[in-house]
């Protein structure tokens, strides 16, 4: 941490005053942000469509907001439903709700309206703080339940989720107070992605300590003061741990609501930002984009990108890193685990679909069904164990662990090396007459056919085989492919049971809004 400036320059009064913070808040979100208006105030900590917030703002903003939401820091931990895009309004509530110790569900924006009833039913909220867009998916009846607009609709900006008020109105109505840390701790509920069924809620500690950052910083190359282009959702694990990172860094971060490549890339240019967080869909939306609409951007100031959220495909990571000179960094992990092992940059150009090695303080090792730790190169159950593991799911599902870890729901193997790779998820792994096929490497080979802008590869039932491969294309603009060449590609690199029969081609793959294929809605649409 030290090396990455996080504790030099040396300003002593600023600095005595960050730790204190740290000391007396802890390292929550609340803390982070407290800590670093101490030692950073006037730098510009926020930035999304309506402007810039420095952290001596956001500070004052969130402390308003917070005695506004929840006037009484000693009552019952209140539980707050939080359904917005990326932008100011879900930080401030975040970072609110830390200070006043409630437990926070984050509802994910991709979430049908029958999967957000079903989530309400088990997590009831007392508040929920929402965009307007949203307005028609939030419960009606039930337990009273207070609905407060994050960002208001309609074209003079006044529609909202209900006769609540707005975040605005909160703040700008609330006196400045002097808060204390809350009574009791926080918590916050991630969902997951829902993409084969209900989602699950899972509780995760609201003091990660200091070691989530470390792991971080040991295998990338992560600066103080960095300018942060955030553009996975901060309603994920995966966005809301980087914006932890972010106020730890005191860096400004840079967020918006819809996700454009073109604008990305105008993004990084206008705002100078050197790091740019993100998943693999979006990295592969930035490498369709025309060569020449691509090189009308500066992105220079560019120097790291990590990516998380699902497995990379293809050879996008060196396509990646061949058209923007960065340091991609690839972070798998789990809502249930974190993070717990990075693949570096280098990592990445020699072997461009490992996971990488383990992170500082994560323990990751295969095993077999009997939970025995297998050989190098032997598929195998991936089991982990550091500190950054959930307190369980809501709804009192077991979680499997084998000797103090967490199994992560994915089967891979370790190399020689030591580097990890993740053959597939543990559900997803197809028998074809007798043969364990995996759908990702299918996958990775027709994902390398130049007219492939998309594919998606999964089961479908089979009455002599039991189950048989089915891919789903979506073409590059202007391309042409067809059944038989792809058949034939894959048979060139893969055994044949490794080759879908079905070869389905799709103007676009249905996806949540972290990236991820949802199978069941391609079986539903196969046929369109």
């Amino acid at each position: 941490m030290a090396r990455r400036g996080l504790l030099w320059p040396w300003r002593p009064l600023r600095a005595t005053r960050q730790i204190t913070a740290l000391l007396h808040w802890g390292t929550t979100l609340a803390g982070g942000l407290v800590a670093a208006a101490a030692r950073d105030p006037d730098r510009v900590a926020l930035v999304d469509e309506l402007g810039e917030l420095t952290y001596a703002e956001l500070h004052d903003r969130t402390d308003r907001l917070a005695a506004a939401l929840i006037p009484d820091r000693d009552a019952r931990r209140p539980r707050v439903g939080v359904l917005c895009r990326n932008h100011r309004g879900l930080v401030e509530s975040l970072i609110a709700c830390s200070k006043r110790g409630a437990e926070v569900v984050l509802l994910g924006t991709g979430l049908g309206p029958g999967q957000l009833n079903s989530v309400m039913r088990e997590l009831w909220a007392d508040i929920i703080i929402a965009d307007t867009e949203f307005a028609d998916q939030l419960p009606r009846g039930g337990r009273p339940i207070t609905k407060v607009t994050a960002w208001p609709g309609g074209p003079d900006g006044s529609a909202r989720c209900g006769q609540g008020p707005t975040l605005n109105e909160l703040i700008a109505r609330t006196p400045a107070p002097a808060l204390e840390p809350p009574s009791i701790q926080g918590r916050i509920v991630f969902l997951s992605s829902g993409t084969s069924g209900r989602p699950k809620g899972a509780r995760r500690p609201p003091r990660p300590g200091f070691g989530p950052l470390a792991a971080m910083l040991s295998r990338t190359p992560l600066r103080v003061h960095d300018r942060m282009l955030i553009e996975a959702p901060l309603f994920h694990a995966w966005g809301y741990s980087s914006l932890q990172i972010a106020l730890a860094m005191r860096a400004t971060v840079v967020i918006g609501r819809r996700f454009d490549p073109e604008q990305t890339l105008r993004t990084i240019q206008e705002r100078s930002c050197s790091t740019l967080i993100t998943v693999p869909i979006m990295l592969q939306r930035i490498m369709a984009l025309p060569a020449r609409v691509r090189a009308a951007y500066d992105t220079s100031s560019l120097r790291v990108t990590a990516v998380s959220g699902s497995r990379l495909p293809g050879d996008l990571a060196g396509a990646f890193m061949d058209a923007f000179p960065v340091e991609l960094c690839n972070v798998y992990g789990s809502t249930e685990a974190g993070w717990v092992s990075i693949a570096t940059a280098a990592d990445l150009r020699a072997h461009p679909h490992t996971a990488g090695r383990p992170a500082a303080g994560s323990e990751v090792t295969i095993l077999d069904a009997e939970g025995r730790q297998v050989p190098p190169g032997t598929t195998g159950r991936i089991f982990a164990a550091n500190g950054m593991h959930f307190e369980g799911y809501t709804g009192g599902l077991p979680m499997e662990t084998r000797h103090g870890m967490l199994f992560m729901g994915d089967v891979g193997h370790f190399d020689d090396d030591g580097l990890l790779y993740i053959d597939g998820r543990a559900d997803e792994m197809v028998v074809s007459g007798g043969e364990n096929v995996f759908p990702g490497a299918a996958e990775d080979v027709i994902a390398r056919l130049p007219q492939v802008r998309e594919v998606a590869v999964t089961s479908v039932a089979d009455p002599e085989y039991g189950e048989r491969l089915a891919a789903y294309i979506v073409t590059a603009p202007g391309q042409r492919l067809d059944a038989d060449t792809v058949r034939v590609h894959v048979r060139s690199e893969l055994a044949r049971y490794a080759v879908p029969r079905d070869v389905h081609f799709r103007s676009h793959l249905p996806r949540n809004a972290m990236g991820k294929v949802v199978p069941h809605r391609l079986h539903e649409t196969a046929g369109a």
